[in-house]
């Protein structure tokens, strides 16, 4: 008899956004000239600096395991970044490192919920939100959001979702995968709401420092007074600094469940790889020009991105205030024939854009939106303006 798997295993989705990214590689493989628009990566180099810091610390015989939680050093330049950005305070113990931003989410959920209890997940959500609260035996309670609001919840929409099961509301800013944003005032009714039902808050900020001009960032913790003691922060060098193989996220918390997600990661991964958190360090202490040059290159980008969707009959996006991603409606495309082929969906629509013109992209209904699609601009302009002319071709037929 073959080993069974269990209930909660098999009810996991697969990453969409993994899947089309591996059937574009399959493709390349086979010697097709693929435009992949899928993964939510930085197409640079990791800075010189950050290289070198690498480097060094190998030379130093910095290859061992290290606390748990992160190397003093790391935390304490965690805690100096969020005092000298956000103007909070938190102690180095606040402060877990953990293998990605990723991982961060999953000790966050696994340590906070029980079988049971809810979240309330905004959709459009990144594709493994609601798998990874589903792992803790939790329910996802997905809101929908509305194109026309930027894809932001808005108060009426929170409080009506929650239950006596509601424990924790996730929210991501700048988002993936619309790249929207929520202002300091609109996080701030969102807090009061928060506190008014007692629910705790997960934060995920990982594209703080890719805001595009015209938007200013506000971290969730800074809105209200004694937020910090409700919130946890989710954060890694993985986006600002093209970092996503190094794999370094993590949690400020309050102590408690900072303790906790220690004592979770002691039993499940250990500690981060010790070369990548001294390379963290140079991240965020050393010349921060690299950053500057990166969101640089990424706003021209969009602005291209933005002008092609625009031109297109029958897609359009809204306004991106961050990240690197266009979630593009494709509503009106829906419903007819390409060559022949009715598509109803997204997932097909994806599937048969990257089979008859080479274009990955990856469904809306992934990110719990159907007829949409995303993209991301995170690839170079030749490769944009390519696929853009396939996908005008696809949707032109």
């Amino acid at each position: 008899m073959p080993p069974t798997i269990s209930r909660i295993v098999q009810a996991l989705e697969p990453s969409a956004t993994i899947a089309m990214a591996t059937k574009a590689k399959e493709l390349k493989a086979a010697g097709h000239a693929v435009y992949d628009l899928s993964l939510g990566e930085p197409d640079f180099i990791t800075p010189p600096h950050i290289r070198q810091a690498a480097r060094e610390a190998m030379n130093a015989g910095h290859t061992h395991y290290t606390a748990v939680g992160g190397i003093p050093e790391l935390k304490q330049a965690v805690v100096d970044q969020y005092r000298a950005t956000h103007g909070l305070d938190y102690a180095p113990n606040q402060v877990v490192v953990s293998n990605g931003a990723k991982h961060a989410l999953h000790n966050a959920f696994t340590a906070l919920l029980d079988p049971g209890d809810e979240v309330i997940i905004p959709a459009p959500y990144w594709v493994s939100y609601a798998e990874l609260v589903k792992l803790t035996g939790a329910v996802p309670a997905i809101v929908q959001t509305r194109q026309e609001d930027d894809f932001k919840l808005s108060v009426d929409r929170l409080r009506a979702a929650v239950t006596d099961k509601t424990k924790i509301l996730l929210l991501c800013s700048p988002s993936n995968p619309t790249g929207s944003m929520y202002s300091r005032d609109e996080l701030g009714a969102l807090a009061d709401a928060a506190i008014e039902r007692n629910l705790l808050v997960v934060a995920d900020e990982i594209y703080e420092r890719l805001v595009y001009e015209g938007h200013s960032f506000a971290s969730f913790a800074t809105v209200r007074p004694g937020l910090q003691d409700r919130v946890i922060l989710v954060n890694g060098v993985s986006k600002t600094y093209a970092m996503t193989g190094w794999r370094i996220g993590w949690t400020l918390s309050p102590v408690n469940v900072a303790k906790a997600i220690n004592g979770l990661q002691s039993q499940e991964t250990s500690c981060p790889s010790s070369i990548s958190q001294h390379a963290a360090i140079a991240a965020l202490q050393g010349p921060q020009e690299c950053v500057d040059e990166m969101l640089a290159e990424f706003t021209r980008r969009r602005a291209f991105v933005m002008k092609r969707i625009a031109e297109i009959p029958g897609l359009s996006c809204a306004e991106m205030a961050g990240a690197f991603y266009a979630f593009i409606n494709i509503s009106e495309h829906l419903g007819r024939n390409y060559n022949g082929k009715r598509i109803d969906d997204s997932t097909t629509w994806c599937l048969e854009l990257l089979e008859k013109q080479n274009v990955a992209t990856v469904m809306g209904s992934a990110f719990g939106a159907e007829g949409y699609a995303r993209i991301s601009f995170a690839t170079s302009m030749e490769n944009l303006e390519a696929a853009f002319e396939q996908i005008e071709e696809f949707v032109g037929q």
